[in-house]
């Protein structure tokens, strides 16, 4: 697949690359994007939450009233969990969400991901470009030439650039990463993908092992 490469006002500067079919031209496995966007997902979770167990509750443990002859139910400690303010029975307990994917299963998912994108002509290849000063302004506008203004956009750097991260975080529907960080969820995500040349090269390289 051919892309027009475009300058960062959006114009197209007649070159051309060849979006290699090994990446981005597969055969899109859709259980292996479940896959890896279930354990992205699983890796965000801190599982930091946490009820009380009766015996982590804070009260007496003296019988509330006579065993016999009241008429009602046999009642123990206050920190039943039958009473309001007792502990809670098989609460949420703190966990590790996580879980292991094979590398294999994660380039196939990264791959099938961006088969997609480049099927729906949703790539847009970029030459490596930077912002003399971090302002919010100057990314507006990159994305407007882009005509990618109104949906959520992945740029996606071959190097590190804090003046283009920076004045990008600030806006909601974008995001910037570099290409060893890209990840399945963030490319299905983002309406379109940006891809710097810089990065394209890094992607085949790292992908079409």
């Amino acid at each position: 697949m051919e892309v027009n490469v475009v300058n960062v006002s959006g114009k197209e500067t007649g070159a051309k690359v060849q979006l290699s079919e090994s990446v981005f031209g597969i055969e899109p496995n859709d259980h292996a994007i479940y896959l890896d966007v279930k354990q992205f997902l699983a890796n965000q979770r801190q599982g930091t939450h946490k009820s009380k167990q009766r015996n982590e509750i804070a009260g007496s443990t003296r019988k509330l009233y006579k065993q016999k002859g009241t008429g009602g139910a046999r009642a123990g400690s206050v920190k039943s969990p039958l009473f309001n303010g007792g502990g809670r029975v098989f609460g949420p307990q703190p966990r590790d969400y996580s879980f292991k994917l094979n590398k294999k299963l994660k380039v196939l998912a990264r791959k099938s991901a961006l088969s997609y994108k480049a099927k729906d002509s949703s790539i847009v290849v970029v030459e490596d470009f930077t912002f003399d000063t971090v302002k919010t302004k100057s990314y507006v506008q990159f994305t407007t030439d882009l005509n990618a203004g109104d949906v959520r956009t992945l740029l996606v750097l071959g190097a590190a650039n804090n003046n283009v991260y920076l004045s990008s975080r600030n806006l909601k529907k974008t995001k910037v990463i570099l290409a060893d960080q890209l990840n399945t969820y963030d490319v299905l995500n983002a309406g379109k993908l940006i891809l710097t040349t810089g990065a394209l090269k890094t992607l085949e390289e790292a992908l079409a092992k």
